[in-house]
């Protein structure tokens, strides 16, 4: 397995460039070898009624944290694009932060396949609030 390309630092300078929409949103908590961690800084817009994070903000926690893991690993490609996602609500998520892991099962010339696990941050992977699998696409 090769090592990652780019580290935090760099993928965060890339956040903050490319997509300053959702840069302040997001920290990067760890990057590893087809791995990745992502922390949703949650506050009022993250929240549905009835005070818990919205299905939305957890998709959107997966959707960058895979494509943060994928960067590190083949480098800057922006045009690196969601094919597919699916995600799955396991438990009610608190009204705090939630991490989310990224993990890559193939990493192809054209496609790119994975998982996400979604929890809390005063929780465990092992109680996750979601799980998410995604396929991206190369340019």
């Amino acid at each position: 397995m090769s090592e990652p390309v780019l580290d935090a630092a760099a993928l965060d300078a890339f956040l903050a460039r490319e997509f300053p929409q959702v840069h302040d949103q997001l920290s990067i908590e760890e990057i590893a070898s087809m791995r990745a961690r992502m922390r949703l800084l949650v506050d009022d817009r993250h929240l549905r009624p009835g005070g818990t994070v919205s299905g939305p903000s957890m998709m959107l926690i997966a959707d960058v944290t895979f494509y943060i893991a994928i960067l590190a690993m083949i480098g800057q490609e922006a045009l690196t694009v969601t094919t597919n996602m699916t995600l799955n609500f396991l438990r009610k998520p608190a009204n705090e932060d939630l991490l989310c892991e990224a993990r890559i099962l193939k990493l192809g010339r054209r496609l790119v396949t994975g998982d996400c696990l979604i929890y809390s941050a005063s929780g465990s992977p092992d109680k996750p609030v979601a799980q998410a699998t995604l396929t991206y696409a190369r340019p």
